[in-house]
């Protein structure tokens, strides 16, 4: 009887699976999700266990570690300048200051960890999406951070087959998955600045909203409306106008609400970009801020303490928010289930010199 010789080497994890078998009948291999799912571990953490690496815990390391001998695996020497562990930071776009602060507090926790970040932008492009998730399974990343974008639910089935943990931040709708999710309190945010504005004596307060599909911006408007509800003042449809958080919408909402035949004597902007257009758009129609005209935005991001004049706005834990999904997603990458699956930090009032009583006619 003749006797084959079959080698299987796996790159990503750097491991040869050697197996030798005596009839058409032999040993069957054996890849590493099907060692994960027996060890009932992920993926990447059977190959941090098959690199050496420390980031698992001795039971788990034990586990693996018996599993992979039995099923016959060996290690090859790691070569020098092997890859290092890696996330995925994911945006819809990155044309933002804000992005550049979640992205900062994602880098300042990988950096910590010796974890290197890629970031993409998807764009909501067709076919951008599926490339990214080409790209990621070539790279091998260890974990995935999704930002106010939505992944077709075949893409999110991938994550799961690969053993690709997942954490989202700012969600843009219900979550399609059991993922972690980190958000902030936006509904408290869009009350506290639209208070802000009612003890001001504003009683016509216009909103320019972000994109309907975010539930970040759903919520900002809700808060909105609670406010005015709970102040007595009649919500006018008329003062919620339409934005998608960049400063040309900001522009084109108060010019909107500046036609009115009853314009509003405070603008509540849903980001702090928004603002900065409607500040603009009142300049060039020589109305003063906060003389003619109050406006708040909501983010804090750090250009908007030095606009003239410097914006109230509701702070947003931008940098935190990136912090604490890298943290959750390395726990995760770890086998280590978060403390709570749904976090929301809190906002902040931040008054400065936009926002003042209204002119008395």
């Amino acid at each position: 009887m003749n006797m084959s010789t079959e080698v299987e080497y796996v790159a990503r994890e750097g491991i040869q699976h050697k197996a030798t078998t005596q009839s058409p009948v032999g040993p069957a291999k054996v890849t590493i999700t099907e060692i994960a799912r027996e060890a009932g571990v992920s993926v990447p953490t059977v190959s941090r266990v098959v690199n050496g690496r420390s980031d698992v815990s001795p039971a788990t390391r034990a586990r693996v570690e018996d599993l992979l001998h039995r099923h016959g695996y060996q290690r090859r020497p790691t070569a020098p300048g092997a890859r290092a562990a890696l996330l995925d930071l994911v945006f819809n776009d990155l044309d933002s200051p804000w992005a550049v602060e979640i992205i900062r507090g994602v880098e300042e926790v990988a950096h910590e960890a010796s974890v290197g970040t890629v970031v993409s932008a998807i764009h909501d492009r067709a076919g951008a999406a599926r490339q990214w998730m080409t790209n990621l399974r070539a790279r091998a990343s260890d974990g995935v951070i999704l930002v106010t974008s939505v992944l077709e639910p075949g893409l999110h089935d991938e994550l799961r087959r690969l053993g690709v943990p997942l954490v989202v931040v700012d969600p843009a709708g219900s979550p399609a998955t059991e993922a972690p999710t980190v958000g902030a309190t936006n509904w408290a945010g869009g009350m506290a600045a639209t208070e802000h504005l009612l003890h001001l004596g504003h009683r016509r307060i216009g909103f320019i909203e972000g994109p309907p599909r975010l539930l970040c911006s759903r919520a900002r408007l809700d808060g909105y409306r609670a406010a005015l509800d709970v102040a007595g003042v009649a919500v006018d449809d008329a003062l919620v106008v339409p934005g998608d958080f960049y400063h040309a919408s900001g522009f084109t909402g108060a010019g909107r609400l500046l036609e009115l035949s009853e314009p509003p004597t405070a603008i509540f902007a849903a980001s702090d970009q928004m603002a900065l257009g409607a500040i603009e758009a009142l300049r060039r129609r020589g109305l003063r801020v906060p003389e003619d005209m109050s406006v708040v935005g909501f983010d804090d991001l750090p250009e908007v303490r030095w606009s003239a004049p410097p914006l109230t706005t509701i702070r947003q834990p931008l940098s935190d928010m990136g912090k604490l999904a890298a943290r959750m997603l390395l726990d995760l990458a770890r086998d280590v289930e978060p403390a709570s699956p749904r976090v929301e930090l809190a906002t902040e009032l931040v008054v400065r010199a936009s926002t003042a009583p209204p002119r008395r006619a």
